[in-house]
């Protein structure tokens, strides 16, 4: 590592990225008839723009630019979505989730093809074995740091035959062995993007506890962030330190209802250690999806309560869902703050 590499770097990670029917049809509005997905999302802007690197998490694949569009339960949705990540300043995707099989190779391929376009990374799917193999590896700050990606299954779906590289599956074995391929690929920290856990169950499940204990006690990985829950679910830590974020439930869906609509935004500050970098603070900042009136948004709690203008009843419910996200994130012991303004790497 050379001597200008940062004392330290910040890392955000966020919850599904996962468009319902509801959800299209506002950015529709938003952009008088192109889908425009931007105005819904720009409240989070500053708190992912302000990272050093800032991953998401897209569900499903994208079909078509005009469609035909499908949801829920086999989803195909507005490629329109990439460009409006990428303006929010996500850097890297996961790509490996229960729907990545949704439209087959064809839907993975456009999927991949949309994600390169607007220059964000990707991984846990993949067009050939060439792709597969490759470490999505990426330079934070001039620092060489590596994202996985794997999810528990498919729905049903079966990977192609002959192509079992198409999309990941979780294997803690597999798992390592490419995280130590990551660290001789140069890799100075391992950040591992689950798919798992319960649907709408908060606490995290006995496989999630027994995958991430296992993950964790390597010294090849460095953090796991979760999704697939769809509702928020804690941050813990490993004996040895290390974190990991269970779930933090939806991004941006058309799931409108209490927990469902509540998500995180989490924050993590790599700070060098030895010859790599390890995680030395976790925060969040908690998020809420609204629709009065069917007009859908996504808002960063924590900015709107910053404002002067809210009424009464506004600040008390904004309150209570900070208040309710903060509970369930520190469930397991783990004193995690809110997220203060955004940080940058520091020399």
């Amino acid at each position: 590592m050379g001597s200008k590499a940062p004392r330290s770097f910040t890392v955000v990670a966020s919850g599904d990225v996962l468009l319902h029917e509801g959800v299209s049809e506002q950015a529709r509005r938003d952009g008088g008839g192109a889908l425009d997905y931007r105005k819904i999302m720009r409240s989070v802007k500053p708190v992912i723009s302000g990272a050093d690197l800032a991953i998401c998490h897209l569900e499903t694949p994208l079909a078509p630019p005009r469609g035909p569009f499908h949801g829920y339960p086999v989803f195909s949705v507005p490629p329109q979505i990439v460009p409006a990540l990428a303006d929010l300043g996500y850097d890297t995707c996961s790509t490996a989730s229960n729907h990545t099989l949704d439209q087959g190779t064809a839907g993975v391929g456009r999927t991949l093809r949309a994600l390169d376009a607007a220059g964000i990374r990707h991984t846990g799917s993949a067009r050939s074995a060439a792709e597969a193999a490759r470490t999505n590896l990426l330079s934070v700050a001039g620092v060489p740091v590596a994202q996985l990606s794997y999810t528990y299954g498919f729905n049903g779906f079966r990977l192609p035959a002959g192509r079992p590289w198409t999309a990941n599956q979780i294997s803690v074995p597999r798992i390592l062995a490419e995280a130590r391929r990551a660290r001789r690929a140069g890799a100075k920290a391992v950040i591992v993007s689950l798919h798992w856990g319960t649907e709408y169950r908060h606490a995290p499940n006995a496989m999630q506890v027994k995958v991430a204990r296992a993950l964790l006690a390597s010294p090849a990985v460095d953090l796991i962030v979760g999704h697939h829950a769809h509702v928020v679910q804690p941050i813990g830590r490993a004996s040895n330190g290390e974190y990991v974020a269970y779930g933090m439930g939806n991004l941006l869906a058309g799931q409108i209802g209490r927990d469902k609509n509540e998500g995180v935004i989490t924050r993590f500050t790599f700070t060098r250690s030895g010859r790599g970098y390890k995680v030395t603070k976790a925060e969040f900042v908690p998020t809420l999806i609204e629709a009065p009136g069917g007009r859908v948004r996504l808002y960063d709690v924590l900015a709107e309560l910053r404002r002067t203008d809210l009424s009464t009843a506004r600040r008390t419910m904004l309150g209570r869902v900070a208040a309710r996200t903060a509970s369930i994130v520190r469930s397991r012991g783990v004193a995690v703050p809110f997220a203060g303004p955004p940080e940058r790497a520091t020399p």
